[in-house]
């Protein structure tokens, strides 16, 4: 029998890990994507470019290893922080095109006009062409259409602008302004990049936006010291929205949501490539068991569902809590929304080994989504199952039916008993 055809939507670091990890499995994949419409830099983090190389991404993670000097003004102190990796995303997605077609992932460019129901998904484009898929992954991120029930936060947009500068050493920086904050980039052939984030509510009309970011770069110090006097005049903006977005069902039978089009966080949180790649990576195992094992599928489903919501929460939890080291601007509408958003409980929760739990939940095993005994923790609520290859429950549970640890960790290796005793330290379990 013929392998089922998956058609993926959208070509960004979601749908592109999600392609190759499926074509690793086996599946033939067609990826449908239009090209970005606007110029972008991001910065991204060092795990982000280890999670590039983990999904099969070598291409796109050589166009993200720009690193910059990069600084933070924030509640009154002006840091010079760890450097972080600048992202041109024009060149980052024609890298992750190369990736997806050197993978045997056929590629198709074009506008996606609609999806239908027919025989599994029907997929139309502005060009006439229509894809039947059996299975069909929804990675268009905030261009995805909404699930009906979701979880938002406070309505945000941030408002990016473009301008060419003299060249010079790439630098990036982050600082928090009064109802909102900006995060600014050099790129060493003289691009730049500025973007304020803010309430949606109150923005300025379209035309007098330019004129709106160019006053308050003014204002701005850290500005004029990363940026020249090209700064100070109105460029190119382009606005787009930045809420924080949860999508209520995040997989079916025959379909799946992935990176943004699963959940979109915050840009402050600083994870929005991470998150995305996090979701991917799961996708294959959990579409591999609903065609392979159905009888799985209740179980593959309330993987996928999970952890789409953890990564969420963890996130929000994040961003809400750098928006609550600015305590200068406390009290100003746009703060205070977002630092008791989404709620009060905290981004790390102290594990006590009373309240440690052994408990069956879904896991990923050889390829598919299986089940097996995990250990369930305050702060590790979906559990976890080994610690680089060492199952967790049979040590818990030997310790929980009285064992000395000296007994139960006698049959480990030295570098297994040392792991052990580490994770055990950190759930306050006595030595």
């Amino acid at each position: 029998m013929s392998e089922p055809h998956i058609v993926v939507l959208g070509a960004g670091p979601a749908g592109a890990a999600t392609a190759i990890g499926l074509r690793r499995l086996g599946y033939p994949v067609t990826v449908v994507s239009d090209w970005r419409r606007f110029a972008a830099v991001e910065g991204v983090s060092q795990r982000v470019l280890e999670g590039l190389r983990h999904a099969g991404l070598g291409g796109a993670l050589s166009e993200a290893a720009m690193p910059a000097t990069r600084q933070v003004r924030w509640n009154g102190e002006h840091l010079q922080m760890n450097q972080e990796f600048l992202l041109d995303r024009q060149r980052f997605d024609r890298a992750l095109r190369a990736d997806l077609a050197r993978a045997g992932v056929t590629l198709i460019e074009g506008r996606i006009r609609e999806v239908a129901r027919a025989e599994g998904h029907q997929v139309r484009l502005d060009d006439g062409q229509t894809l039947q898929a059996a299975f069909l992954v929804e990675a268009r991120g905030r261009q995805a259409p909404l699930a009906a029930d979701r979880l938002r936060g406070p309505e945000t947009i941030s408002l990016l602008n473009v301008w060419h500068d003299a060249p010079g050493a790439p630098a990036s920086a982050v600082e928090s302004l009064d109802g909102g904050w900006a995060w600014m980039a050099r790129l060493a052939d003289g691009r730049c990049y500025w973007q304020i984030t803010l309430d949606a509510q109150g923005v300025p009309t379209k035309a007098a936006l330019p004129e709106y970011c160019a006053t308050r770069r003014r204002g701005s110090a850290l500005v004029a010291e990363l940026f020249g006097a090209q700064a100070m005049e109105p460029a190119q903006v382009h606005a787009r929205s930045s809420t924080a977005i949860l999508a209520g069902e995040c997989v079916g039978d025959d379909w799946i949501r992935v990176g943004d089009a699963a959940m979109a966080v915050d840009p402050l949180s600083g994870n929005g490539i991470f998150q995305s790649l996090s979701s991917a990576l799961q996708a294959p195992v959990v579409i591999n068991t609903l065609l392979r094992r159905p009888e799985r599928a209740a179980l593959a489903k309330q993987f996928h569902q999970q952890r789409i919501e953890q990564l969420f929460l963890r996130f929000a939890r994040i961003g809400r809590d750098f928006y609550g080291q600015e305590l200068k601007r406390a009290g100003q509408p746009f703060w205070e929304r977002r630092r008791a958003w989404p709620d009060a409980q905290l981004s790390h929760l102290k594990v006590g080994w009373k309240a440690v739990q052994i408990e069956r939940r879904p896991v990923l095993r050889g390829g598919l989504v299986d089940e097996a005994e995990v250990v369930v923790t305050a702060d590790q609520p979906l559990g976890i199952w080994h610690l680089q290859n060492v199952e967790l429950a049979p040590v818990v549970r030997a310790l929980k039916g009285g064992k000395s640890i000296q007994k139960v960790l006698e049959d480990y290796s030295t570098s297994e008993r040392i792991l052990l005793q580490k994770w055990l330290m950190s759930i306050s379990k006595p030595m």
